[in-house]
This record gives structure tokens, sequence and C-alpha cells, in this order.
């Protein structure tokens, strides 16, 4: 029988699971669409689908350095309850070890890990803890030496807040302070050269309309702004900020007197830029009784 798109769409729409699954449940099941929803719900696909509606923003970063790269992973659960179990903690440092060998992030769900590919353990995980998981991003980061710092870390390599710095020169052990300050302060950008026009546009405009309610000059506003511009760069950009092992010096300072210099960093947090579902226990329990 010819499986056409609707019947995928059909399919996928009821069990939201992904394209690909749909299209061979329907071709293992000759285009019968209970049938292949049973079949689905056999191999778990159905169950995990299920689950991965809900909106999962804990987890753990898995970090690792190999020779002159590093890698940071997040990987995401439902509860910080599971981000503590052994098993999804093996989990982490398994995505994180296939991670370390690949380029980017598509390439990582694309990869071999015990038989399958990552993100299909991912969904044969989701259905033996019960919780939605994902791998959601990934980072490199190469450089004459990388520096790693887990900050938070529950086992070696895995916590909640994940740092790579890349050097450019030898490492005496000031990477990791570095590695550390960022996990510490999280700059916006290296250098002013690298921030983002608009982060610079939106501070500037505050900081213009926030100099106007005085009531002052523009031609004085207008030197108020390049001074406070001036302070907001320092306080955002790692090479600018005062490193916080020794406050008299800037980042950028204290690397030079190390003998190197800063060429890039990752910082990658349990779930930054999620949106957490709140609800109270209480409501949480009225819903179960059909309250």
């Amino acid at each position: 029988m010819s499986i056409t798109a609707s019947m995928v769409k059909e399919l996928r729409d009821s069990t939201g699971v992904g394209m690909m699954d749909a299209k061979k449940a329907l071709v293992e099941n000759n285009g019968d669409m209970e049938a292949s929803v049973d079949w689905l719900r056999t191999k778990g696909l159905a169950k995990a689908a299920k689950k991965a509606g809900r909106v999962a923003a804990e987890g753990l970063v898995g970090a690792m350095v190999s020779g002159n790269s590093g890698v940071v992973v997040e990987v995401n659960s439902e509860t910080d309850f599971v981000a503590q179990n052994a098993e999804f903690q093996a989990l982490v440092g398994d995505i994180t070890n296939v991670a370390i060998t690949v380029e980017d992030f598509d390439a990582l769900l694309a990869a071999p890990l015990k038989g399958k590919t990552v993100a299909e353990v991912v969904t044969d995980k989701i259905v033996t803890i019960g919780e939605n998981m994902s791998v959601r991003r990934m980072a490199r980061l190469s450089g004459d030496s990388v520096a790693m710092y887990v900050h938070n870390a529950v086992a070696d390599g895995k916590g909640k807040i994940g740092v790579l710095v890349a050097l450019k020169g030898t490492d005496n052990g000031i990477g990791k302070q570095i590695a550390m300050h960022i996990a510490a302060t999280n700059p916006a950008s290296l250098s002013e050269a690298d921030l983002s026009a608009e982060l610079v546009e939106r501070e500037k405009t505050v900081l213009t309309e926030q100099a106007r309610e005085s009531g002052k000059p523009e031609a004085i506003i207008e030197n108020m702004i390049k001074g406070r511009m001036q302070k907001f760069f320092q306080e955002v950009t790692l090479l600018n900020q005062a490193f916080v092992i020794n406050p008299d010096l800037t980042v950028g300072a204290a690397a030079k007197e190390a003998g190197v210099e800063i060429t890039g960093f990752v910082r990658m947090g349990v779930g930054e830029g999620i949106e957490k579902e709140e609800e109270d226990f209480a409501a949480e329990v009225a819903k179960t009784r059909g309250a």
C-alpha cells in the first residue's frame, strides 16, 4: 500500500512522534492507522512522544577537554530529581563522550551510541526513566590550550554550569581561574568588538532616556552617555571585567601577565532561556482529582 504524506501527518498529529517514526509505523502495518498507533506504543515511541510535550528545563551540562579542543553539552530533564539520578548522569556522560568526537549539534544527534543514534538512545531513556528529556545544545572550542570548569558538579565533568576557555599560549593554571570567573560573572562577550549591536543600542537607549529624565542639556547628556557606556563595556565584556581572583587587574591584564591571550570562551548553564511552567502544589493535586 502506498503511504501518503497526509497519512504520515495524521499519525504524527495523533501520537506526537517524528515523521520518520510515523512513516515506518505505517509501512510496517500496511497503512493501518490503529495498528500503526499500537506498533508505536509497543516500541515505546508514542509514550515518549506524550512526555515530550512537557517542559524539560532541569538537567545537567556535560563538559570535556581532549587535546586542544573542548566541548560542552546541555541535556535536559523535567526535574532536578532525575538530574541527580545515576542513570541520567551516565547518559550525560555518554553523550559528552560522543560530542567530543563530532563537529556540531546535528552530527551529535545522529552519531552512534550503543548501537543506536544519540537521539534514539534519549528517546529510549524517556520511556525507561519516565520524564521528558532532550539534548538541547552543544558547543565546541579550540585553541593552543583549552581550560574547563564545571560549577555545582554532581560528578566529574557534569554540573549546572559548564565553561570552556580557549587560550593562545601555554596555560599555567590561569585558564581554570578565568573559567571560574566566567561561571560567576557570565560576561556577554569576549570584548567590546564582539558585543551584539542590538544589545549595545538597547543599553544606549535606556541610558539616554535615564539621563534625559534628569533634565540636563543634550550636550551634557551626550558626555554622560559616553561615560556610562564605557562602564557598561567594563561590566559585560570578559577582557575588561575586574578579575574576581585579583580585582586590581582586568581579566585581560591578568591573562597577559600569565603569558597567555584569551581567544574565546563558552559558558553554558542548565535551562537558560527556557520558560518554566509554574504551578502550585495545591493546583496540581486539584487537577489530578478533576477539580
